[in-house]
């Protein structure tokens, strides 16, 4: 018998809201590679690069106050290669919004505003 509920939860332990990863122990390389392809994208190692270091810096701090912090974070750690235009070369649709979500991470509060033209 078809059950509504079970496949409602069983969706929300895969994919939560934004279609992020649900549960951070789910997350792989393969997981991000599949990922990256529905968002149209192929990672490089510089796609890499950013996803390993929002992966250690969520580790070690968790989820991060504010969207803006992490992307001081990354634009200060990607500055010599463009900062800011570097990191949306890499992910168009936003360094935290996107890249969180190959990395498998929970986005951080302001990521996105939908009222203000976000590219979401």
């Amino acid at each position: 018998m078809f059950d509504i509920n079970q496949m409602t939860a069983d969706a929300a332990r895969s994919r939560g809201p934004q279609g992020m990863l649900a549960e951070l122990d789910g997350w792989s390389v393969r997981k991000a590679e599949e990922m990256a392809r529905e968002e149209g994208l192929t990672l490089t190692e510089a796609h890499w690069e950013v996803i390993h270091l929002l992966r250690e810096n969520y580790r070690h701090h968790g989820l991060a106050p504010h969207a803006r912090q992490l992307l001081g974070g990354l634009e200060e750690r990607f500055g010599r290669e463009g900062g800011r235009k570097y990191l949306y070369q890499l992910f168009p649709r936003g360094p935290i919004s996107q890249g969180c979500k190959i990395a498998g991470l929970p986005l951080p509060p302001y990521s996105s505003d939908l009222s203000f033209g976000s590219v979401e």
